[in-house]
C-alpha cells in the first residue's frame, strides 16, 4: 500500500504548522489536518522567544513575522500596579527589538541568543504561518479536518479524517505521523500516554477586548503586562487596541454570573469604552505525557505538556520540539537515519518537557508569594497605604522576574541522556536564569557574530555542521558522511573570538543548532561516530 503524504501533521496550531513549515524546507511534502474551521480566535501566547525566532530565521521567516507583531521599536516592560487607575508598585524594564539586537552585538561572548524576543499574539501568528505554508507547492494545508484515528504497519501510517462540516471520512496513508493537536491530543490518547503531573492548579477568567482607550490603558506608558498583587495581568497585544486580561478567580466563584467587562472594570479600576471578543474561564495544568511516541508516530508541543504560561514556555517548548521531531523525520525519509533515530525524540525532549514545567511552577510561585503579601490597605491615599505599597514594591524587585529573564531556560535546554550525542564527562554548569555557553556536546552551540559580521547559525547547513577552526585534516569525516548519505556541510572558521567561545578545534552540530561531538583532531573512528550520531 503506497503513502499519500510522506508526513501528516495533526493539528494546525503554533507547533503544528511550524513542523509542517521545517518539514517543507528540508524537501518533505507535507499534509496539515486542523479541527476547527480557521486559525484559533483565542490570544493563548503573546511572546515568542529568542530560541523560537532563531529556528524562525532558520526557516528564513523571522522577518515576515516580525513585520506582523508589535512594533520593534516598543519595548517588552513588566509594570507591577495597585490598579491601573491608581499607583504603580514596581516595573521592570526590557529593551525594544533593535536595542535587543545593539546588546547581543556589544555581547558577542556567546551567552545571547542570535535573536531578540518578539511579541505576538497566537491570534496573529497562526495565520501568518499557514500562508507561508499555503504558498508551499509540498504543503496542504486542510481547516475544517478532524483527526480521528491510526494505525500503524511496517509501511506506514493510515490515519482516519474527518471533514467536519459534512461528516464525511477519509482514510489518508503517510510514512509518518506528528501529533500537534493539543493538549486534549487524539493521537496521544491513541498511542496510550497519560499526562501526569497537577492538574486545575488554578481558575482563571479570560476577558480579551478591543478598546480605543488607549490613554487609560497605558497610564504608566507602554508596557507588556500589567500585574497586580491580587492576581490580575493585563497583556498589550498590539500596544494599541487589542488587550487581554486575566483574572485569579477565588474558590467557589460562581463563573455563569460572570460579566466580562465587569471583571475587567474592576481589576483595572474603573469604567471605559471596550467591546469583548472572547471571553471564557480556563484552567492551568503542569502536567507532562508518560511518553512521546511509538514506531512511526511522535508528539510534540501541547500534546506532550502542559503548563502556566508564566515564562512563556508552552508554546516555545513546542517550537523546539517541533525543529527536533522535523529533521529526525526528514533523516528518515530520505533514507540516512538510523533505527534509533526516531525513539531519540523521547530520550531527548521528555527530560526538556519536565524541566519547563518545573521552571514554571517555579515561577508561579513568585507570582503567589506577592500575592500572599497583598494587603487592601495598598488602594489607600493614606500614609499608611503608601507605606504599604512601598515595601510591597520592594519585595517586588528583591523576588525578581525570573520568568521574562530565564535565558538558561530558553537557550539552556541539554541532551544529558541522549543516545545520539558523544557525550563527554565535566558537564558544565546550567543556570536556569544566565546561559552559560558552552559546546559540550549535547547543548545548544553558541551564537556567536564573526570578524566578517556574519552570524555563525546563518552559515550551518540544513544538515550536520562539522566547524572547523584550524587546518585539521577531516577528509576522513567528509568521506564518512558521504558513504552514510548524511548531508553534512564543512564550515571553515578563522575568527579567534569564535574558536575561544566554541572551545575545540572541531565541533560537529545538528540540523537543530546541538552539539553532537567536539574534539581537537579528526577521530580515528569517524564512521562509528557518523553512525552513532545519526541513530544506526
Amino acid at each position: 500500500m503506497g503513502n499519500d503524504f510522506p508526513v501528516i501533521v495533526a493539528g494546525g496550531g503554533p507547533v503544528g504548522l511550524t513542523t509542517a513549515l521545517d518539514l517543507v524546507s528540508r524537501g518533505i511534502r507535507v499534509l496539515v489536518l486542523e479541527r476547527n474551521p480557521t486559525t484559533t480566535r483565542h490570544p493563548k501566547m503573546d511572546v515568542t522567544n529568542g530560541r523560537s525566532m532563531e529556528h524562525f530565521r532558520r526557516l528564513g521567516v523571522a522577518e515576515r513575522i516580525r513585520d506582523k507583531a508589535v512594533p520593534r521599536e516598543h519595548c517588552m516592560d513588566v509594570s507591577w500596579v495597585t490598579r491601573l487607575s491608581e499607583w504603580e508598585l514596581a516595573r521592570f524594564k526590557y529593551p525594544n527589538v533593535h536595542e535587543w539586537r545593539e546588546h547581543i552585538r556589544q555581547h558577542n561572548d556567546g551567552s545571547q541568543p542570535l535573536e531578540p524576543n518578539m511579541r505576538l499574539s497566537q491570534v496573529v501568528l497562526e495565520p501568518e504561518l499557514r500562508d507561508i505554508l499555503e504558498a508551499s507547492p509540498l504543503a496542504e494545508v486542510r481547516f475544517g479536518w478532524a483527526f480521528e484515528d491510526f494505525t500503524q504497519d511496517e509501511d506506514g501510517v493510515t490515519v482516519a479524517a474527518l471533514e467536519v462540516a459534512t461528516g464525511r471520512r477519509q482514510e489518508i496513508r503517510c510514512a509518518l505521523l506528528a501529533g500537534c493537536d493539543g493538549g486534549a491530543s487524539a493521537v496521544r490518547q491513541k498511542l496510550g500516554f497519560e499526562l501526569n503531573g497537577a492538574f486545575n492548579v488554578a481558575r482563571v477568567f479570560m476577558t480579551h477586548f478591543h478598546s480605543p482607550a488607549k490613554e487609560f490603558l497605558q497610564t504608566f506608558g507602554v508596557v507588556w503586562h500589567y500585574q497586580t498583587p491580587d492576581g490580575a495581568t493585563l497583556i498589550a497585544q498590539d500596544d494599541k487596541e487589542i488587550w487581554t486580561l486575566h483574572v485569579m478567580l477565588p474558590p467557589g466563584t460562581d463563573e455563569a454570573a460572570i460579566d466580562p467587562k465587569q471583571i475587567v472594570y474592576r481589576a483595572l479600576g474603573r469604567e471605559f469604552p471596550l467591546e469583548v471578543l472572547q471571553a471564557n474561564a480556563w484552567s492551568p495544568h503542569l502536567v507532562v505525557s508518560n511518553g512521546s511516541g511509538r514506531g512511526r508516530v511522535w508528539l510534540a508541543g501541547d500534546s506532550v505538556h502542559q503548563l502556566i504560561p508564566t515564562g512563556g514556555y508552552g508554546m516555545n517548548t513546542g517550537i523546539a520540539e517541533s525543529a527536533d521531531l522535523a529533521w529526525k523525520f526528514a533523516a528518515m525519509l530520505q533514507g540516512w537515519g538510523g533505527p534509533r533515530l526516531l525513539g531519540t525524540i523521547e530520550a531527548e525532549r521528555l527530560p526538556i518537557a519536565q524541566f519547563s514545567v518545573d521552571s514554571s511552577r517555579e515561577n508561579t510561585a513568585v507570582r503567589l508569594q506577592i500575592a500572599q503579601n497583598y494587603d487592601p490597605v495598598i488602594h489607600e491615599d493614606s500614609p499608611t497605604g503608601a507605606a504599604v505599597r512601598e515595601k510591597l514594591g520592594k519585595l517586588i524587585i528583591e523576588l525578581g522576574n525570573a520568568e521574562n529573564e530565564s535565558l538558561g531556560v530558553e537557550l539552556g535546554a541539554r541532551y544529558r541522556n541522549s543516545p545520539i550525542i558523544r557525550h563527554e564527562d565535566n558537564e558544565p554548569a546550567w543556570d536556569r536564569i544566565r546561559f552559560i555557553p558552552s559546546t559540550w556536546p549535547g547543548v545548544r552551540a553558541p551564537h556567536v557574530f564573526l570578524d566578517s559580521g556574519e552570524a555563525i547559525f546563518d552559515l550551518f547547513g540544513h544538515g550536520f555542521t562539522l566547524v572547523r577552526f584550524t587546518d585539521a585534516n577531516v577528509d576522513g569525516f567528509i568521506a564518512a558522511a558521504a558513504e552514510r548519505g548524511v548531508p553534512l556541510k564543512l564550515l571553515d572558521v578563522r575568527d579567534a573570538n569564535a574558536h575561544k567561545i566554541y572551545e575545540r578545534d572541531l565541533v560537529l552540530v545538528r540540523p537543530d543548532h546541538y552539539v553532537a561531538w567536539r574534539g581537537n583532531a579528526a577521530p580515528a573512528d569517524a564512521l562509528a561516530i557518523i553512525d552513532h550520531v545519526r541513530g544506526a
